[in-house]
C-alpha cells in the first residue's frame, strides 16, 4: 500500500511562493481604495447627480434650493421626480455640499473628500465659476 500526499517541504515552497507572489502584488493595490473613492465622487458629481440637477432644471426653469427636492417634490407644478432614488451620500458616507448660486442658472456641489474639514483635496464640479 503506497500513501500519497505533500510532503512539508513541498508545502514549505508552496508557501514560500505564494509568500513572494503576495508581497509584489500587495504593494501595487495599498493606497488604490482612496483613488477608487475620488473617481466615484468625482462621477458622481459631474454625471450622476448633475444630471438630475440638469433634468430638474429642464423642467422646472431652475435649479433646486437643496438636493433633496430632486427626490421628493417641493410643490412645483412643473416637477417631474424623483430624479434621484434617495439622498445621495459621497463615497466617504457624508452627504455632499449644494449650494445653488444666486443667478439660479448654475450650482456648487462639491464632496469635503477624505477629510472632513475643507481642504485641498475637496471635490467638486468643474462647471462652478
Amino acid at each position: 500500500m503506497k500513501k500519497t500526499g505533500f510532503t512539508l517541504i513541498e508545502l514549505m515552497l508552496v508557501v514560500i511562493i505564494i509568500g513572494v507572489l503576495a508581497a509584489m502584488v500587495m504593494p501595487r493595490l495599498v493606497g488604490r481604495s482612496e483613488q477608487a473613492r475620488s473617481a466615484a465622487a468625482k462621477a458622481d458629481i459631474n454625471a450622476n447627480i448633475a444630471l438630475a440637477l440638469d433634468m430638474f432644471e429642464m423642467d422646472t426653469g431652475h435649479y433646486p434650493d437643496k438636493l433633496s427636492d430632486l427626490r421628493t417634490n417641493p410643490s412645483l407644478t412643473n416637477w417631474k421626480g424623483p430624479y434621484l432614488k434617495k439622498d445621495p451620500k459621497d463615497p466617504w458616507g457624508r452627504d455632499y455640499d449644494y449650494e445653488k448660486l444666486e443667478d439660479a442658472k448654475d450650482y456648487k456641489l462639491c464632496s469635503k473628500g477624505p477629510h472632513e474639514n475643507k481642504s485641498e483635496d475637496d471635490i467638486c464640479n468643474t462647471d462652478t465659476k
